[in-house]
């Protein structure tokens, strides 16, 4: 019991940092492994780009939880050393690599004082046998979507998550580990259609087991199941569709994504996936009883249908651009299978009433963190940008997720400087706010703050 809930507490509650491509990633507050969110230096030669980072975190907790969860570690230090680069043998034969290797240290929760783990992101070869028709294999970070605080059509995001500085779910769409497929594309002039088939390779890993060795590759998070993907990008005036056809399992989900420019500032856009399912109660407590996590005949809590019924997922927002190099960017959010307003009072009731039900309320907001998704059927997105801000290289930066019913919210603000060609500093400042029973004011982690420093090679 005390093992899953500090894991948990690692996954739920180490910090803001993985906020919320969707959700509850928000859980994550002091994660701190991201590329740093200024402007890159240039290359050290033709393709690759390697560094040297080390992020330190100090982090607060809220206590008098509605269900009791251990608290996160005060302070963490990260020294991460990353790696990107690319090979072309012939022409048509091309090879990505990109990884990183990270050096944690921690106190405060009764994890190791000190880890060590080694995340390959990416490694494959890329082959062009004709003219605009390409030949993927290895592990590939594939992604899916024109929105950009969540993405229904990126199918291939779910378990994917590593510790990140930065909550901008830019940066955890591409910095997260890729997952090992077969993958085809040929373009034409009308369009472009993509294929890709991800094999099961190992069963897949409960979310309380311990963390990997250093070096194992983690395909029993992005390789669990076999999966299969087809998209098509059809070219259609200054509207961008693109329809995709996912299947896992025994389940099948569409997809749709569509963006069209209104004047020259503005774009729209919209991205809806769909299909039979249960809702995220339901799945989790499936998912963690058949991977052992809990107990067989342990009850759904909070209690709900186990059913399968058409669930939907939508992002619809706009995107608005100046001449002085401000973005921003708003966003509505619906994630039907998510957490009603019953369901909030119910886990809250139960997490009241049940000390002793901690484990698995926590489990399933841990669940959806893991998956990426949501945890509410409803949620706001902001987010602002602007580079060259006030003086050159410097980029100013902050981002929000807000629950529309219960008025709470995760929310980063950022600054990046680009000193030279060699150096970057950034902070990183955040935290949860709202009531006691609200979905970001129940969670252990409250404010944190993240110093980053990069020395490029």
């Amino acid at each position: 019991m005390r093992t899953l809930l500090a894991a948990l507490c690692l996954i739920l509650a180490a910090g803001s940092g993985a906020a919320q491509e969707n959700g509850d990633l928000g859980l994550i507050p002091e994660a701190i492994d991201s590329e740093p969110a200024g402007p890159s230096p240039p290359a050290s030669n033709a393709h690759g780009k390697y560094f040297l980072e080390n992020d330190s975190t100090l982090a607060s907790t809220r206590g008098n939880l509605t269900a009791a969860m251990p608290p996160p570690s005060p302070w963490l230090n990260r020294t991460s050393l990353d790696a990107y680069d690319q090979w072309s043998v012939d022409g048509t034969l091309f090879f990505t690599f990109s990884d990183r290797l990270n050096l944690s240290e921690t106190n405060g929760t009764g994890a190791p004082a000190e880890t060590s783990r080694n995340d390959v992101r990416e490694v494959y070869g890329t082959w062009e046998p004709a003219s605009e028709t390409y030949v993927e294999f290895g592990r590939i970070n594939l992604k899916n979507g024109v929105a950009l605080g969540f993405n229904p059509t990126d199918f291939f995001k779910t378990r994917s998550a590593v510790a990140q500085a930065s909550a901008d779910p830019a940066s955890l769409r591409d910095d997260r580990l890729g997952t090992l497929m077969l993958r085809a594309e040929t373009i034409w002039d009308g369009g472009s259609a993509t294929i890709a088939f991800a094999p099961r390779l190992q069963p897949p890993r409960p979310l309380d087991r311990t963390a990997p060795g250093w070096l194992n590759p983690s395909f029993d998070q992005t390789n669990g199941a076999d999966r299969f993907l087809v998209a098509l990008n059809p070219e259609i005036g200054d509207f961008g569709p693109q329809a995709l056809i996912y299947h896992e399992g025994e389940r099948t989900r569409f997809g749709l994504n569509l963006s069209h420019p209104l004047g020259q500032a503005i774009v729209a856009y919209a991205e809806w996936a769909g299909g039979n399912a249960p809702d995220l109660i339901a799945n989790a407590i499936s998912v963690g009883k058949a991977t052992g996590t809990l107990p067989s005949t342990l009850p759904v809590l909070p209690s709900t249908s186990t059913g399968r019924a058409l669930q939907n997922d939508l992002a619809v927002g706009a995107s608005w651009s100046s001449a002085a190099r401000i973005t921003l960017n708003l966003e509505f959010h619906v994630h039907q299978a998510g957490f009603s307003s019953a369901d909030w009072r119910n886990w809250f009731a139960v997490g009241a009433a049940d000390p002793a039900a901690a484990t698995e309320l926590w489990y399933v907001r841990g669940y959806a963190s893991d998956q990426q998704e949501p945890m509410s059927r409803q949620q706001v997105f902001l987010r602002a940008d602007w580079q060259d801000a006030f003086i050159k290289d410097l980029e100013l930066s902050a981002i929000a997720f807000v629950n529309p019913v219960d008025g709470s919210a995760m929310m980063q603000a950022a600054a990046s400087r680009y000193l030279s060609g060699a150096w970057t500093v950034a902070g990183y400042f955040g935290g949860t706010f709202g009531g006691r029973r609200s979905e970001w004011g129940s969670i252990p982690g409250a404010v944190n703050a993240t110093i980053q420093v990069v020395r490029y090679f």
